[in-house]
């Protein structure tokens, strides 16, 4: 069954355009709601959100809509999507709500949902959900409404179970890091985290408007971070996305580090301690596999082959790296986009929790990220992203025939990679090669193709 709302991470898309709508997004609440309410009599929800202005409007009708259908509310304010899908276990709510388009603009917005387990839902649920959409909404009568409060607390809470991550022998005092929490959801927790671990923290991107989300900073704008770095004479400096579940870290040289790298770091830690902390003998005792994707450098795996740790790709999008973990029984993966995952720290891609498995690596080992990451040069990727009119067919005999004539020139030694983006109207073209000009004369030649379609 093919979903007619739901992308590769929630419901997302411009404010004010189908389905981010007020009135879709009641509606929604009341299905999501009948849904809930087939396997509880009186269910609760968590609703957090980050910093776009469009928040306030979202949760007004997430909130009407689940009271509606008889659920009851409990409001997070601004906390990073990771902070909801732990509230949501801890408070053992039957859902947590975030609403937040993550890295897009801040005329963009989006709702996704975590189960009681903090986990994101399967396509199973959302079909369940996307069905009863198609039903009239059913409105119970005024002694069955829900009712809703607000948990003033959330941050506080967030705040300690991130420091709970981070060994308790180990201090980031004399450290100075700059923390870039991209105008969004962590602009007050973040720069807590780190301090109360003992860091001296600058910070930037702390200062949300409503306007402002990733604009020019956070994880995917990273020359911010790396300018105020070099500026500060920092140690470390970390960015996180607008929603807080992705992480880019650069050094005190104002290097930048991204997804693929950290993954490969936070497994490199593991097997230096033999998974918890004792020495091993293999490094299948300490780590038995990673779950990267399609877009993973090809570097990282061979590094890892090379240290007995196998790599198996899963479709982009955290979501199938985590299913993958799960069928699996592994703990670590992610994406190079920053994207990590560490189940027996969270259940969810965190990018606070991820930036304190790097630093306490690094503090552990006497090390800085470049010496821990010194057998890992990564394969240079060219990425082109060609924007469609929505709905547009962009496969084609001529982007087959490029595609294939490209493949042959790399010769085995690169890779080519063309998808839809599940939460933009773009195709992406990645071309990764051992030669960066060829790698981008490839890309080039393949976004030409479908920009002409």
């Amino acid at each position: 069954m093919t979903r007619k709302y739901f992308g590769t991470d929630g419901i997302r898309g411009p404010v004010g355009q189908s389905p981010i709508t007020p009135d879709f997004v009641l509606r929604l609440a009341n299905a999501v709601g009948r849904v809930l309410k087939k396997k509880e009599t009186r269910p609760t929800v968590l609703i957090g959100k980050d910093t776009r202005i469009s928040g306030y409007m979202l949760e007004s009708a997430l909130e009407s809509g689940f009271n509606s259908a008889g659920v009851d509310v409990v409001l997070l304010g601004p906390l990073p999507t990771p902070g909801v899908a732990y509230l949501a276990r801890a408070q053992r709510a039957s859902l947590g709500v975030v609403i937040s388009a993550s890295h897009n603009p801040f005329g963009d917005n989006g709702i996704k949902f975590f189960s009681a387990q903090g986990t994101k839902l399967d396509d199973a649920w959302e079909q369940e959900v996307e069905a009863a959409l198609d039903t009239p909404a059913v409105w119970v009568d005024s002694a069955s409404l829900g009712k809703t409060r607000r948990l003033e607390d959330a941050a506080g809470r967030y705040i300690e179970f991130c420091k709970s991550t981070f060994p308790n022998q180990l201090t980031l005092k004399g450290l100075r890091i700059v923390v870039d929490a991209a105008h969004g959801a962590a602009y007050q927790i973040a720069p807590l985290v780190f301090h109360e671990l003992g860091a001296e923290v600058i910070a930037i991107g702390c200062s949300p408007d409503g306007l402002n989300i990733n604009r020019n900073v956070g994880a995917t704008h990273p020359q911010a971070l790396i300018e105020a770095v070099l500026t500060h004479r920092a140690d470390f400096g970390v960015a996180l996305d607008g929603d807080a579940d992705r992480l880019q870290v650069v050094d005190a040289a104002g290097r930048l580090f991204n997804g693929d790298e950290i993954l490969y770091l936070m497994v490199s830690e593991r097997l230096l301690r033999g998974g918890n902390g004792g020495p091993s003998q293999r490094a299948a005792d300490a780590v038995p596999g990673v779950v990267g994707t399609l877009m993973t450098n090809m570097a990282v795996e061979l590094a890892l082959k090379a240290r007995g740790v196998e790599l198996v790709r899963a479709k982009v999008g955290d979501r199938y790296v985590l299913e993958e973990l799960e069928k699996r029984g592994w703990v670590l993966g992610g994406e190079g986009s920053g994207h990590l995952l560490a189940l027996d720290k969270h259940t969810t891609g965190d990018g606070l929790v991820s930036a304190l498995q790097v630093l306490q690596a690094c503090v552990r080992h006497g090390k800085t990220l470049a010496q821990m990451l010194s057998d890992v040069v990564l394969f240079p990727q060219t990425l082109v992203n060609v924007r469609l009119v929505p709905g547009q067919e962009w496969k084609s005999p001529a982007l087959t025939q490029i595609t294939q004539q490209v493949e042959a020139e790399l010769r085995g030694e690169g890779r080519v990679l063309i998808r839809a983006s599940g939460t933009e109207p773009l195709v992406r073209v990645m071309v990764e090669a051992r030669d960066p000009v060829q790698a981008k004369d490839c890309a080039d030649r393949i976004a030409a193709v479908l920009k002409a379609a």
